[in-house]
């Protein structure tokens, strides 16, 4: 227990002479040594190897190889793949200190990830499969026009340069945690290794740095909730525990969307978010094009649905384990950890520093997250760069070599951007679980707007889907950044769960307890004089929801307005379910006959049509498409 008197001052606690401080206790547990690094190192040089083969040994060379590896990649890495892209650091660390800041209720955010399979292996990958797509967004100028393609693919740069630095910032506060190492001199040391081996290698490159990646992550953190379960006392134990503090619950029913979780919160507005991320995404989709056959792409995303769930599962136990560990003294509090993303390297040092090798393991894993998500941001991008904002405005048409060499410069310089943004990443100072969620919606929303406008609403024209896209960019823009700002500046306080510092067996400085509970009357603390917008207090769950509300009811009008033949609509640019209904010339064409003329068509150049030859142009000038 600390008295209340200061010992000097520096307000530390009364303790006796003999109580260590947090400073060096801290200190202490930076033993990250030499098996550390080379466990890490090894994880760096194995990424690197897969990149010299694909790059020289086995060369991807050419557009289709580069960004979708030929089109004929296997189902299992590529779901795995989609795995690691999608686990950053930011899951890895963020799950288990969400869960010990604000309790379980954001793990339910996993159960819509089951629907959003259902729906997405339905309604949207039949639609980006059969068209043979390089960038995500040549589907909009098909659809709409050349602006919507336009418009689409600078939503994802936008998107994916916001998000990438706080994927590379995560992992860098969990290696200075355990080392002590400035963040800024192992980011771009680990970086340029990442850079290297999407640069050369290309798509194949990534999926099979990712393939290794994955299994480090999955083992690296089982490593650590077992070995961290068993020296704590078992697991009724960290249950109990959490059972005692509040942090195993279940989500809050009510219906005011600004409570920050809720059960319609995650569900529904979980959904939305899932079905933005995990799909409508030039990240994602550029995997499940590499597959060969549709179903092959299905199995792939079915396989990918069932490893973030467990991954989900692991990260909130940790969470759980945490708090069990440090039940009676806040490491938050106290300043050992000096980020709240901070918390699991902490644990892992005290479960595993003293055996060599293993926190480099662990450390390894973080950095897998973050390379894996990082390699594929940068081959996305060069996929987006090359194919929407270079060929579209080029006259003279990319040579092979040409290709290449452009697509690896793009690759070089983002990434060395991105390095660069996370600078501006640690002045932010927030939670990156909900800053990440929060930032990404501001694109994310408006971009999910307008693909649905595409695919489930063929009435909607080129003009209605440009001004509603813009509309919800700038309204999400004001809300996201505005409300960040405020939650930042403490305007904004959520309701957290109650630790204590009583448990403590070391001296630190006398500071407010950063995570005493908060009454839900209090959670606006108005330090300016002025209250916040309502506004501002709306759930960050719900803002990939709102800005694509926004972007559709915004589009309906202007298309309301306007007008739209859907006449002259190709049904295979809309969803199977609604092709039956869209009648073309007064004939209604099944998706299986024009599937099969787009393919006799696509083919004719290359290969011998041996019938229905009349039969096809006869159906394609019916369906006036």
């Amino acid at each position: 227990m600390t008295s209340e008197g200061t010992s000097d001052d520096l307000g530390l606690a009364n303790w006796a002479p003999e109580i260590p401080t947090v400073q060096e206790i801290s200190q202490s547990m930076q033993n990250f040594g030499t098996s550390d690094y080379i466990v890490f190192t090894v994880m760096l040089v194995a990424c690197g190897i897969v990149g010299i083969y694909y790059g020289f040994v086995k060369k991807s060379s050419g557009e289709d190889e580069y960004l979708v590896g030929g089109r004929n990649m296997k189902t299992f890495p590529v779901s795995l793949s989609l795995i690691a892209s999608f686990i950053s650091g930011i899951s890895l660390l963020g799950t288990p200190t969400e869960v010990y800041v604000h309790g379980t209720s954001y793990l339910y955010i996993g159960f819509p990830v089951i629907i959003v399979g259902l729906v997405i292996s339905v309604v949207f990958l039949p639609v980006f499969h059969d068209l043979k797509l390089t960038s995500t967004y040549e589907y909009l100028e098909k659809r709409f026009d050349k602006r919507i393609r336009l418009l689409g693919s600078v939503l994802f740069t936008i998107g994916i340069m916001t998000w990438l630095p706080i994927v590379i910032y995560v992992p860098a506060l969990a290696f200075n945690q355990v080392t002590g190492v400035n963040v800024h001199i192992i980011t771009p040391f680990v970086c340029i290794v990442c850079i290297f081996y999407t640069c050369v290698g290309g798509l194949k490159a990534v999926v099979w740095t990712d393939f290794i990646q994955t299994f480090i992550m999955f083992g690296s953190m089982l490593l650590i909730i077992i070995k961290g379960t068993a020296d704590i006392g078992g697991f009724s134990l960290v249950i109990r525990r959490n059972l005692e503090s509040g942090r195993i619950e279940f989500p809050s029913t009510d219906w005011s969307p600004l409570t920050r979780h809720t059960i319609w919160a995650l569900t529904i507005g979980g959904f939305v978010h899932w079905t933005q991320i995990c799909f409508i995404n030039q990240n994602m989709i550029q995997r499940y094009l590499s597959l060969p056959t549709l179903q092959s792409a299905r199995r792939a995303l079915w396989g990918f649905v069932v490893g973030v769930l467990a991954l989900i599962g692991i990260c909130g136990y940790a969470g759980l384990l945490i708090f069990a560990w440090y039940h009676e003294c806040d490491p938050l509090t106290t300043k050992l950890a000096r980020a709240k993303d901070q918390l699991l390297p902490l644990l892992v040092m005290n479960v595993l520093g003293e055996f060599p090798g293993l926190p480099g393991l662990f450390v390894a894993g973080v950095f897998s997250a973050a390379l894996s998500s990082l390699s594929t941001g940068l081959n996305s991008m060069a996929a987006v760069v090359l194919e929407d904002f270079a060929k579209p405005f080029i006259k003279t048409p990319f040579t092979r070599r040409g290709a290449d060499i452009f697509m690896k410069l793009t690759v070089v310089i983002l990434g060395a951007i991105c390095v660069a943004l996370v600078f501006v990443v640690e002045q932010a100072g927030l939670h990156v679980l909900q800053l990440s969620t929060s930032l990404g919606a501001i694109t994310n929303g408006p971009s999910l707007g307008i693909f649905s406008m595409g695919i489930l609403l063929p009435w909607i024209n080129g003009k209605g889907a440009l001004i509603g896209g813009l509309a919800g960019l700038g309204f999400m823009g004001w809300l996201g950044l505005s409300a960040e700002a405020a939650i930042a500046s403490g305007q904004i306080k959520f309701d957290v769960k109650p630790v204590t510092t009583e448990g403590c067996t070391y001296s630190f400085p006398q500071v407010e307890n950063l995570l005493l509970s908060v009454p839900p009357d209090s959670i606006l603390n108005d330090t300016n004089g002025e209250e916040p917008l309502v506004l501002y207090r709306l759930s960050y769950l719900w803002y990939t929801m709102f800005g694509a509300l926004i972007s559709v009811s915004v589009g309906l009008i202007v298309t309301l307005i306007t007008s739209q033949n859907v006449e002259k609509l190709d049904p295979m640019l809309v969803a199977p379910f609604l092709r039956k209904y869209l009648k073309t010339s007064g004939k209604n064409v099944t998706p299986e006959e024009l599937q099969q003329v787009k393919i006799t068509k696509s083919e004719k150049d290359e290969k011998t049509v041996s019938c229905g030859i009349n039969e096809d142009d006869k159906l394609l000038k019916a369906t006036s498409t």
